[in-house]
């Protein structure tokens, strides 16, 4: 898997505590390469996986700087606290044109990590970085998941602002959905001559699978993510009086079956998982099945958004 807040750890990849010796760390790999390997009736992910993690955490050096809150990797790579921080756009290269764009991607998100994790470590202690990959590894589930989300949602702001000026896009969206748990918000709207699509950025740091038109994995613990995703979009397509096209929730490439699963259709909008990478070339192709938006329909349709949409 990708590099997440929610991924597992080296030891809990070898099945052990993070204070073991190092010779029960070699006894642990060993035993899981023995467990996992594919001439034995192993499952090969979990063996690529064993193998990862003992690059990380296999020699002293890398231990230690694993343990440190680095990547425990030597080539020189950034590190994950850097990775994982919010960093400013670099200077484009690229003198094209870019699609309208609204909003603070992952602003909701990180602004609840931040605050639940300065609760988590304790009123009157000082907080000298947040990002700390050691911090991040030891904090709750649920503080994690909030910080790979604001990733993922950065990382689908990035795509979708190389769509191009015949696009328009709202991030952070307000919307009056109510749920369980559910977040106030829609991740992303995008609006342009191939539809209009509501995009929920997710990363549960594993796996999903499709059942009966529904996101499933062992990383959800009971979520709906496809029905959740039409109970926000339900509500701004009220309040804007506007009809999405298409319902996607966008994962990390490697989280996915493939890089595009449709999953069929919610009040006549298709709905679909789409790996990151291609996401672009679905909003810029459009969703099979799902109607397209033209001529002076678009220009309504985005001054409803536009009057309509309130960001958090």
């Amino acid at each position: 898997m990708h590099d997440s807040p929610l991924s597992a750890s080296p030891y809990e990849v070898l099945g052990v505590g993070a204070s073991v010796s190092d010779e029960e760390l070699r006894k642990a790999y060993r035993r899981m390469l023995r467990v996992t390997h594919p001439d034995t009736g192993g499952d090969p992910v979990r063996f690529d996986a064993v193998q990862r993690a003992w690059v990380l955490v296999g020699t002293s050096t890398a231990r230690a700087a694993y343990d440190r809150g680095g990547s425990g990797a030597t080539n020189g790579s950034a590190s994950a606290s850097h990775v994982w921080t919010a960093q400013p756009a670099g200077p484009r290269r690229d003198s094209r044109p870019t699609a309208r764009s609204h909003g603070h991607p992952g602003g909701w998100s990180r602004e609840r990590y931040l605050v639940l994790m300065r609760e988590w470590v304790g009123r009157g202690r000082t907080l000298s970085d947040p990002y700390d990959p050691a911090l991040v590894r030891s904090a709750p589930r649920d503080i994690r998941h909030l910080l790979a989300n604001a990733l993922a949602e950065e990382a689908t702001a990035r795509q979708v602002a190389t769509l191009g000026i015949g696009f328009s896009v709202w991030h952070d969206v307000a919307t009056t959905a109510a749920g369980a748990g559910l977040p106030p918000k829609l991740d992303h709207i995008v609006l342009g001559p191939t539809g209009l699509f509501a995009l929920q950025s997710e990363d549960w740091g594993g796996e999903v699978r499709i059942k009966r038109g529904e996101l499933i994995g062992e990383a959800l613990a009971g979520e709906q993510p496809m029905h959740d995703l039409a109970v926000r979009a339900k509500s701004i397509a009220r309040a804007a009086k506007v009809k999405f096209t298409g319902l996607m929730v966008v994962v990390p490439d490697a989280a996915a079956p493939s890089s595009l699963e449709l999953l069929g259709k919610s009040r006549g909008a298709v709905t679909a998982l789409v790996g990151q990478s291609r996401l672009p070339g679905v909003l810029r192709d459009g969703l099979p099945g799902a109607a397209r938006i033209g001529g002076t329909e678009l220009f309504e349709v985005r001054t409803r958004l536009q009057s309509a949409v309130k960001f958090l």
